[in-house]
């Protein structure tokens, strides 16, 4: 092959190179996004809870895992990260329960335990469904937590419904942008079916809001949690963790902060600036 015909294939070439991965990103983005989703069963003997179900109103039966709160005390709604599962919390529920705090972790559509397959709007409506259920149940105060992926659900559940305050873990802007940042030479704007775009929806969320992040993440940076706790309105704090991750996030000292605040929520959902303690900005720990 000649010269002048071997530099003029090399750009058909890399462009064919570029479409085929655009195109595997594409189809294999669901996968990507949802790692923890699949037929695997929920298990028989879960290490904390009851098992209960929730109909979702498009016709999913979502399992989840309940811890029943005292009578006079909240109840904490969980929204797990896209690899999780519920049966990995029995050291939040065990810490909440020493306290009387109830929590109710629900496996999303196409998660262990529940039908269906995954994407954004199904989570969505998975959030909601979930405390409608609780509200339903509990007859206690509700308050929102989000893990990573779940956040996301967390933001738009708040925005919707009454939560009594929302606690963001591992937060994001959004989906897309995470994803611009870590493809830069995808058009992830264009591919991307599941946005998740809470910056579109935190501006709604007026109730109490706890933003907890580590430093060291590598899979949500801290500049997007950080970005969306900028937006996002009174009264809010975030704690930086400075030795944490995104995987190694949970310690003693973050569920200490979970539990602080959820007990300061004590007295009636969100309420004015002035009828609430001081609430400080960015704590770094």
């Amino acid at each position: 092959m000649s010269t002048t015909k071997y530099l003029l294939i090399l750009p058909l070439m890399a462009v064919i190179a570029y479409m085929a991965i655009v195109a595997l990103v594409y189809f294999s983005q669901a996968r990507l996004l949802y790692p923890g989703a699949g037929a695997t069963p929920a298990p028989d003997h879960p290490s904390w809870g009851e098992s209960v179900h929730v109909k979702t109103p498009d016709g999913e039966m979502l399992q989840g895992l309940y811890s029943q709160s005292d009578s006079d005390k909240p109840c904490v709604l969980l929204f797990f990260g896209n690899g999780d599962r519920v049966d990995n919390y029995a050291f939040l529920a065990q810490a909440l329960a020493a306290r009387g705090i109830g929590l109710l972790a629900i496996s999303y559509r196409g998660y262990p335990g529940s039908t269906g397959s995954p994407s954004e709007q199904g989570l969505l409506t998975d959030g909601i469904a979930t405390f409608d259920w609780l509200s339903a149940h509990a007859g206690s105060e509700i308050v929102v937590l989000g893990r990573s992926l779940g956040t996301g659900v967390a933001v738009n559940t708040a925005a919707k419904r009454p939560a009594a305050g929302v606690i963001l873990v591992s937060p994001y802007l959004s989906v897309l942008s995470v994803a611009q940042a870590r493809y830069p030479f995808l058009p992830a704007e264009i591919l991307l079916k599941d946005p998740f775009r809470s910056d579109l929806n935190i501006g709604k969320v007026r109730q109490p809001k706890l933003f907890l992040h580590g430093r060291l993440d590598d899979s949500i940076p801290l500049s997007s949690g950080q970005a969306l706790y900028e937006i996002a309105p009174e009264p809010k704090r975030m704690v930086i963790y400075d030795s944490a991750g995104h995987n190694d996030i949970f310690s003693d000292s973050l569920v200490g902060d979970v539990v602080r605040f959820v007990e300061a929520l004590k007295g009636g959902g969100p309420r004015s600036r002035q009828e609430q303690e001081p609430v400080p900005g960015v704590i770094e720990r």
